[in-house]
């Protein structure tokens, strides 16, 4: 898109010695930054995740995609589930962005698809001073468990009217929480939000609920 900067980046994770490959990504002027949690089995490159950026983008809003793991550590299954630690790594890309010049002044919200919205969430609630907003995506955010009531971020949970079970784990999500929340049902719409306009959709609410709650 016009008018758009663009550059690799790393997230680095001290304690084990790492550095996570990532992608800022800005218009003029941003409203504030994203920061995106893939989901399990996903990564940056994520092309459901790389479609919202891009859509959010055009709303004015600056965008971070980056991988929760590395290479080795998505080999191992048990670390795709591993919410305490996608959490923290969430938390490592928060940490980043406050050292980062070109986005530490500007209020962050976090997006997180299925997996990865139990990790954002993980994330708000331990930098509540820090995330302003949470939108998930067809996520699992009844895996932040004890997480949930701690989380003071504003929060949106879209979920596919045909994703069925993952509706009722939502719901179970959203009576935990006790920041302002909201819960959107798109009429319809599978896990993947693949069916036509479903993923427009949630786009279009991501955009207003981070345009409503990033202030900077």
């Amino acid at each position: 898109m016009e008018n758009e900067t663009a550059r690799p980046v790393v997230v680095p994770v001290p304690e084990a010695n790492i550095a996570l490959p990532g992608e800022l990504i800005m218009p003029e002027n941003p409203k504030g930054l994203v920061i995106f949690a893939h989901g399990s089995g996903s990564s940056r490159m994520s092309p459901r995740n790389r479609f919202v950026a891009g859509e959010l983008r055009r709303a004015g809003f600056a965008t971070l995609l980056f991988d929760l793991l590395t290479e080795a550590e998505a080999m191992d299954r048990a670390n795709v589930f591993d919410i305490p630690l996608l959490g923290s790594r969430v938390g490592h890309a928060l940490a980043w962005a406050d050292a980062e010049p070109a986005v530490q002044d500007l209020a962050v919200g976090l997006f997180g698809a299925s997996t990865g919205a139990a990790a954002a969430l993980v994330a708000a609630a331990d930098r509540p001073d820090v995330v302003s907003a949470v939108v998930s995506r067809g996520g699992r955010p009844d895996l932040a468990a004890e997480a949930l009531p701690r989380v003071r971020a504003a929060t949106l949970l879209i979920v596919g009217g045909a994703d069925h079970g993952v509706i009722e784990l939502n719901e179970a999500a959203y009576a935990a929480l006790t920041s302002e929340a909201r819960l959107d049902i798109v009429p319809g719409a599978t896990h993947l939000f693949e069916e036509k306009g479903a993923l427009e959709t949630v786009v279009e609410r991501a955009a207003e609920w981070f345009g409503t709650h990033l202030r900077t």
